[in-house]
């Protein structure tokens, strides 16, 4: 199904019975509604689960019209929510996803409630850099000196991530733009009660970034999924499943 949100005419997948409790699930950083799919299916009994493609990200739906930092993903999740008539929600975040919902909790008004939150090894905090990171980063500002844009860009495309190096110029820019911010001082503004899962064995948002989170948010608590990576509920789907219908109380 599509919507017009800002513009963008927007792709989204609904589950379950639409007069029960919303679920909205934020998906991760250039990561497709689709992926999320097992999550819906957990909880469409009891819920009305809701998946959507952000713009730009490996979806159906367009890329932004300009390069967009944190506040306008923000922005986008809120007129998405605004546009799909949801007065009540829970916001479940992977990665990316909640990078967007730890920032969004701190907007003074919102024109919803957030009844519940649910972090999947969440992205936001900012660790510093390695000595090794830090001599590479200092040769790559040395040797810009001496590069033109094209050169500039071949190295960043050589040297980059995955991430940076499959996206599009313009998602390049608000890849930039969107998770340089270092969200450790909003964690105690994420005030509703908050689910986080984490795998033990994540290596893009480690554990100790669950671990901060459950310490900083004032009504946090922290499940681990030992020997799961960044995308948990893809590495075990069972235990997963098993975290989420406890908490929801399903079945």
């Amino acid at each position: 199904m599509k919507i017009n949100v800002q513009g963008l005419e927007t792709y989204y997948e609904e589950y379950g019975p639409t007069d029960k409790p919303t679920i909205l699930v934020l998906p991760g950083w250039m990561a497709k509604a689709s992926i999320y799919r097992s999550i819906a299916e957990t909880l469409a009994g009891d819920y009305h689960v809701i998946l959507v493609d952000m713009p730009g990200f490996k979806g159906d739906t367009p890329e932004p019209p300009e390069a967009w930092d944190l506040d306008g993903f923000i922005d986008f999740t809120v007129a998405f929510i605004g546009n799909m008539k949801i007065d009540v929600l829970t916001l479940m975040g992977h990665s990316f996803g909640g990078r967007i919902i730890i920032k969004m909790m701190n907007r003074r008004e919102l024109p919803f409630k957030v009844e519940r939150i649910v972090l999947i090894d969440a992205a936001g905090i900012r660790r510093e850099l390695s000595e090794k990171a830090i001599r590479k980063q200092k040769l790559f500002k040395l040797a810009k000196r001496f590069m033109n844009e094209k050169q500039i860009e071949r190295y960043k495309e050589t040297h980059g991530s995955a991430d940076y190096r499959a996206a599009s110029p313009l998602m390049r820019e608000c890849m930039v733009k969107a998770i340089n911010e270092d969200l450790t001082p909003l964690l105690p503004g994420v005030e509703p009660e908050t689910l986080l899962i984490w795998g033990t064995a994540d290596t893009a948002t480690p554990i100790a970034d669950g671990e901060l989170m459950e310490k900083t948010m004032p009504n946090a608590g922290l499940a681990r999924i030992e020997g799961a990576g960044h995308f948990s509920f893809v590495d075990s789907p069972v235990v997963f499943g098993n975290i989420l219908k406890s908490y929801f109380k399903i079945g």
